[in-house]
């Protein structure tokens, strides 16, 4: 609340000593934003006595986050390290090395990669002469990297944030900036033996990452052109009925057939030749199934995605993955670069949405279903469109939605009450008596240096009882204690906090004896 009289107040006022709004003359109420600071609301107030003013000014300042972002607490970000580290460690497993490329790429290498998802790029202001955007996903600017680079093979895993300009759903794990967890395999190679792996790695992270059931659906854009072909749709239509298409599991059979018969353009009879098809699902005898099928038989890019199909199930037969892969025709993923097999994995059960109160959703929600939690495909093409003279790599990859993953681990935890540690101390180096703070440093500063996870409170006579009060807190397991006794004997007090065991260490020793407690934790 400011006061005064007005022929004191200058043209500009401080307000909590670091904004400065131009005060109008004469006004009831005012909202305005200062340096990125959203006032809800700005309230002046002028009573008039006389020739003077008297003027009333309050500010009442409500601090969001940008829509379709968030911070993370330490518990939080513990539980994502905990989630990046699952991946990469299966990353690097199938034997991926890392990449890294810029967060904006020129507007020009992500025009026409997206087909009508393209409306999603955030475009930046132009700076010196170049039209730039932020990255919409991190698949395009590999396939730049490639060919700028000349690169014919690599298996590479990048973990970064991308940008999409979408519609933010919190509770599901939608997000307008987030972290894309990409794995794929660039070469020349016999057909489906890396998209059996592709496969096996989403198998492999979903089910070490404990989310519940999941099911992973396959399919094959070539048998998705080829049912479209003999369906009858035309062949300018092929993308943005495929885009349709990719709205089943979002949307009923009726709104889709809707969406293509009322605002794409297709025949009706043509809609529901399309609905026989995508209504199928099933596995290796599936395919076998529609290689005999009288009208897709016809296609010949719908035989040879039929045909690579049997090849990739017994692949994955072999991987001991096929119990949780389901061919399904209804798969359409709405990318335009993708030109063979496709993948995406989904959980098979609703879950209710994390207490947290964002912006851009409801506290508690229940039943919220957070979508696809994987996805990928081959693209085969999509290099040769950045390189002069046209040379194709062909590249499979897939791609772990990690925010997605992040809201359901969160909310087990809230649900089971689960206590996470935010740091990784190994040990405290306490003091029993006063004016021993020069010991604790020369302690912590020697099990630093022996690579011991150490800590010391920032006091110089802190009580023992606050010191084992902060293990307990923090989840530290060790604390190691010096007293005069301790000090003049050569020994430390090592006590373990969760039974209350103490027992003497030489100095010597406690290093290794550190150690060898940790592991044994």
């Amino acid at each position: 609340m400011w006061c005064g009289d007005a022929s004191l107040v200058p043209s500009t006022a401080r307000v909590a000593d670091h904004f400065s709004p131009v005060l109008p003359a004469r006004c009831d109420t005012a909202i305005t934003t200062w340096g990125g600071f959203h006032h809800a609301s700005t309230s002046i107030c002028c009573i008039y006595t006389g020739f003077s003013k008297a003027l009333y000014l309050e500010v009442e300042f409500i601090l969001l986050s940008q829509q379709g972002t968030r911070d993370y607490n330490p518990k939080q970000m513990a539980i994502r390290e905990k989630v990046f580290d699952t991946i990469i460690r299966c990353f690097k497993r199938h034997g991926a090395e890392t990449i890294d490329t810029p967060v904006f790429e020129l507007k020009e290498t992500l025009t026409g990669k997206y087909g009508e998802d393209s409306k999603l790029i955030y475009d930046l202001k132009d700076q010196g002469g170049e039209l730039l955007s932020l990255r919409y996903d991190l698949t395009v600017p590999f396939a730049r990297y490639l060919a700028m680079n000349k690169i014919t093979n690599i298996k590479r895993y990048h973990i970064a944030k991308v940008y999409r300009r979408d519609n933010p759903a919190m509770t599901r794990g939608r997000y307008r900036e987030f972290y894309q967890c990409d794995f794929d395999i660039a070469g020349q190679y016999d057909p489906m033996i890396p998209d059996a792996e592709c496969l096996k790695i989403v198998h492999e992270i979903l089910s070490e990452l404990d989310l519940g059931d999941f099911r992973i659906k396959v399919n094959d854009r070539r048998i998705l052109d080829g049912m479209f072909e003999v369906c009858g749709v035309p062949d300018d239509k092929f993308r943005t009925i495929c885009s349709t298409v990719d709205k089943l599991d979002k949307m009923s059979w009726e709104d889709v057939k809707n969406e293509m018969v009322n605002e794409k353009g297709l025949a009706s009879e043509v809609a529901d030749q399309i609905g026989e098809y995508v209504s199928m699902q099933g596995g290796k005898d599936m395919a076998e199934k529609l290689l005999q099928d009288p009208k897709l038989s016809q296609s010949k890019q719908a035989c040879a995605g039929l045909a690579d199909m049997k090849l990739l199930f017994s692949y994955l037969e072999l991987f001991n993955v096929t119990d949780k892969v389901v061919f399904d025709l209804s798969l359409a993923r709405g990318l335009d670069y993708y030109t063979g097999v496709i993948c995406e994995a989904v959980l098979t059960q609703t879950t209710s949405a994390p207490a947290t109160q964002e912006r851009n959703g409801p506290a508690g929600e229940e039943g919220v279903s957070v979508g696809s939690v994987a996805g990928g495909g081959r693209y085969d093409g999509l290099v040769g469109m950045f390189d002069l003279k046209g040379r194709k790599v062909p590249c499979i990859g897939v791609s772990i939605g990690i925010e997605r993953v992040f809201s359901i681990m969160e909310q087990k935890a809230e649900a089971q009450a689960e206590k996470i540690r935010t740091t990784e101390t190994q040990v405290l180096v306490a003091s029993a008596q006063k004016n021993l703070l020069e010991e604790r440093l020369k302690l912590t500063a020697e099990l630093w240096d022996a690579g011991i996870k150490a800590e010391v409170l920032y006091k110089k006579n802190p009580k023992l009882l606050s010191q084992l009060q902060h293990c307990e807190e923090t989840g530290i397991p060790l604390v190691a204690i010096l007293g005069e006794q301790e000090i003049k004997d050569g020994v430390v007090k090592l006590r373990t906090v969760a039974t209350r065991e103490e027992v003497d260490v030489s100095r010597a020793e406690l290093v290794e004896e550190v150690k060898k407690r940790c592991q044994q934790l």
